[in-house]
């Protein structure tokens, strides 16, 4: 059976964010990548498969070793998606700003 992975989903769980910025800056083996966290290389190998199924994560082969990098696109798709929600938040709490200074004056 193929699950199918959610994005959202999968930058829900801290260890996968935190993954993801690590790898932001620089490709990393699957090694790498675990020597950062405290937990078991299966649970960040489990991790890895679900950034890559969502493909915020790509694989890229040279030689023995497996590198995973950051997929632009896919991130720039996300950050596209929740711009729209960002703005509508930056707008109310200007509002609430503006709102609150007027009431400090009176």
């Amino acid at each position: 059976m193929n699950l199918r992975r959610d994005v959202f989903q999968a930058i829900a769980d801290p260890t996968r964010r935190a993954i993801l910025l690590l790898v932001a800056s620089q490709s990393m083996t699957a090694g790498a990548i675990a020597a950062n966290f405290d937990t078991a290389r299966p649970t960040v190998s489990k991790h890895l498969q679900i950034l890559t199924e969502c493909e915020l994560l790509k694989q890229e082969q040279t030689g023995r070793e497996i590198y995973y990098h950051i997929n632009a696109k896919k991130m720039k798709e996300v950050a596209d998606f929740i711009e729209p929600f960002r703005q509508m938040w930056d707008d109310r709490f200007n509002k609430l700003e503006s709102i609150m200074k007027k009431y400090k004056s009176k």
